[in-house]
């Protein structure tokens, strides 16, 4: 028989077994006990655990030795604890969960939260928690955040069904008694190409095409409920506009206007895309790509026809400069004095042309004798002695 002395510190609480039967819980201090060696067995728990962990935490609660010195604190099935120290987050508790703390821990709060109705956390909260990292318990997901970027929508499915359209933000949902999934969806313009379509004219010519479009998203709900793949639905949609459109035209039509084809698609496309929850602009044909023979072919066409062109606009001068002449000739043939005029235009370019010229018959015969556009003919008759003058092109 001697003393068993068992020293207890401030932060620590110890279950004192006798003959392996729990008969006191001690706080702080010091104690002695007298009895057998090792008839005493003491337990230590530090107080700087929130909550009491002991692998035989069900056996004790039902000791009123332990019951006596610990709170017991349930979580219900609808519910879920937000464990603060000091007013600071320590830990999550799901639904259903059990927190047992000692009564001296009067720093310990628990928050619960129902989680029936209301599963978003708050701005606040999801900040907290995403900064401390507290997003499991044990193994298993608390909750779950969501980023939807700037011009895009979140859709928010809560067990299958869609429950709420989120706009840009961060948010955060409790996933407990629940399976939640998210889609986000981009609002933002969409380029769209149709290319290497092979496609017979009205008049069986084949061709080959681009179309290129810009789509976007007008009713994020509306689309994703109704289309399974938004873009693959969207290109099937322009392409058979496409082949219609192409179809019913021949190549002389679809050449002279590339816009035509464009508009046609559009009015066919754009009311069933707007149904389905989707908007469409800027459609056009990139490309019309003619086979090799064919491009031959049209290029011997426009050659010709520039050919034509050219001759047509040959032959309108020529008649013009004829009717040019026909109305001079007409003015000259009553007006003496024009006729004159034109005499003399005639003798300045002879006179330009000639380096000496010799004249017989003084200035009278120069002006008179040398150029006449009337036709009569030249007088025959010999020299008469005269004496000839000598001009050259000076004038002298």
């Amino acid at each position: 028989m001697f003393w068993q002395k068992i020293d207890v510190a401030d932060d620590e609480k110890v279950l004192l077994y006798r003959d392996r039967h729990l008969v006191q819980v001690l706080s702080a201090g010091r104690y002695r006990f007298w009895g057998a060696n090792k008839r005493y067995q003491a337990e230590t728990f530090s107080l700087k655990d929130v909550a009491v962990q002991h692998s035989k935490l069900d056996v004790l609660l039902t000791l009123e030795t332990f019951r006596n010195e610990v709170d017991v604190i349930m979580v219900g099935q609808d519910e879920v604890g937000i464990v603060r120290r000091d007013g600071q987050i320590k830990s999550l508790l799901e639904p259903g969960a059990r927190l047992v703390t000692w009564k001296t821990a009067t720093d310990v709060t628990v928050e619960m939260i129902n989680i029936a109705e209301q599963y978003r956390l708050t701005s606040t909260l999801l900040s907290q928690l995403d900064r401390l990292g507290l997003d499991t318990v044990g193994n298993r997901r608390a909750w779950v955040k969501i980023t939807v970027p700037d011009q895009s929508v979140g859709l928010l499915y809560v067990d299958g069904e869609l429950k709420e359209t989120l706009k840009a933000g961060r948010y955060g949902y409790w996933t407990f008694n629940r399976e939640l999934t998210t889609q986000v969806i981009e609002m933002k313009w969409q380029s769209v190409e149709v290319s290497g379509q092979e496609i017979l004219t009205k008049d069986r010519v084949s061709l080959r095409l681009n179309l290129n479009a810009a789509y976007r998203f007008k009713d994020a709900v509306a689309a994703v409920s109704k289309v399974k793949n938004p873009g693959d639905y969207v290109y099937r949609r322009l392409q058979l506009a496409l082949r219609e459109a192409i179809g019913t035209r021949t190549l002389d039509e679809l050449l002279a206007d590339k816009n035509a084809i464009a508009k046609s698609i559009s009015k066919a496309v754009a009311e069933p895309l707007l149904e389905m929850g989707f908007e469409l602009e800027q459609v056009g044909v990139k490309d019309i790509i003619l086979p090799g023979e064919m491009k031959e072919i049209l290029n011997q066409v426009v050659q010709a026809q520039k050919t034509a062109e050219a001759n047509l606009i040959r032959r309108r001068e020529e008649t013009a400069a004829t009717r040019s002449l026909h109305n001079t000739a007409k003015m000259m043939e009553g007006n003496p004095v024009l006729l004159r005029l034109k005499e003399l235009e005639a003798l300045e370019k002879v006179a330009d042309r000639i380096g000496h010229l010799t004249v017989y018959g003084g200035l009278e015969g120069l002006m008179n004798d040398l150029v006449t556009i009337t036709g009569k003919a030249m007088s025959g008759k010999a020299m008469n002695g005269k004496s000839a003058q000598t001009m050259d092109n000076s004038g002298r």
